[in-house]
């Protein structure tokens, strides 16, 4: 299994006509390429190309004998450029779009020379992306499996990356702060009121709930650039796939969406599967029943293994 580092040098021109080298990273697990079915993975906000193997953060779906069976198939995954992974940041970091980033993809590929892909499964921020590419090209994919996201940034979603936005451009603890409100997005009441029951840490003086989330402030702080964090609260306030190139996507869609879901509710997606639905006849919807909101994807693994292989 690779899981080295691999890089393409690319130039890039933004939509507003800014010339950029990019450095596009990516990691390979599995087969060799081109010996096997290829799956490409896009990674969510705080993820990165290192998706399986002992640190990988989707190592319960991706793997030797799990449901994305790397015995089976090659599993491809890009950075983000700017995301930090590989160290590559982008200093106008709004000079960037989800669309542009989906263009970026693209010539990885054929940089690569992948005509085609097996399946493209990309969650939250990841799967933005995805429906960006493949609006873009059309016959990319036999399969589509967006979890957790929707092919545009709605209201709600926007209001929240305003607010972290505001946060980002904090001068006392940035990151922290951003980290802080995000999580409590991610999650939902329920699954914090059932985890911390208002136990109170003596040894901190402080609620545990409090102290986990500045745990995970400081956590982020610790692994996250601010310039990185800032592009990506960027990218996902601006995914917005055009409507009308959603019917010719080919691909078998297979919407997944987290019944709990503060940050893409699965109403939302529902919507998006019910439009699409009266047009195209390959279109499918499934949902996670969670209390844990929009981190389920992250952590609901049997019933996201159990629709996936179904799938696949």
């Amino acid at each position: 299994m690779k899981t080295e580092l691999n890089y393409i040098n690319l130039s890039y021109q933004t939509n507003s006509q800014k010339e950029y080298s990019i450095s596009l990273s990516y990691e390979l697990f599995g087969k060799d390429l081109f010996t096997a079915p290829i799956i490409l993975i896009n990674h969510a906000l705080t993820g990165n190309s290192n998706v399986s193997g002992e640190k990988g953060w989707w190592k319960q779906l991706v793997g030797e004998d799990q449901v994305v069976d790397t015995n089976k198939y090659t599993v491809l995954c890009f950075n983000i450029p700017g995301n930090g992974y590989d160290h590559f940041l982008i200093e106008n970091y709004e000079d960037f779009t989800p669309s542009e980033i989906a263009s970026i993809f693209l010539k990885g590929l054929e940089a690569l020379h992948i005509t085609n892909l097996y399946a493209i499964i990309g969650g939250s921020l990841g799967g933005g992306i995805a429906w960006e590419m493949l609006a873009k090209q059309p016959k990319l994919a036999e399969i589509f499996i967006p979890i957790a996201c929707d092919y545009r940034t709605h209201d709600w979603l926007h209001a929240q990356c305003l607010v972290q936005k505001f946060l980002l451009n904090d001068k006392d603890e940035p990151l922290q702060k951003a980290r802080i409100h995000a999580m409590l997005c991610y999650r939902t009441p329920e699954s914090l009121n059932n985890r911390f029951q208002n136990k109170y840490n003596q040894e901190k003086q402080r609620l545990e709930s409090e102290d986990w989330l500045v745990y995970h402030g400081n956590a982020l702080n610790e692994r996250f650039s601010l310039q990185a964090y800032k592009l990506m609260n960027h990218l996902l306030m601006n995914i917005n796939t055009e409507e009308k190139a959603l019917e010719r996507i080919e691909a078998r869609m297979h919407m997944i969406s987290v019944d709990t879901d503060l940050f893409f509710p699965a109403s939302e997606i529902r919507m998006c599967f019910e439009k699409l639905k009266k047009k195209k006849e390959n279109v499918s919807y499934h949902e996670i029943q969670s209390i844990h909101g929009h981190d389920a994807f992250l952590m609901e693994y049997q019933q996201l293994n159990n629709i996936i292989k179904n799938i696949l």
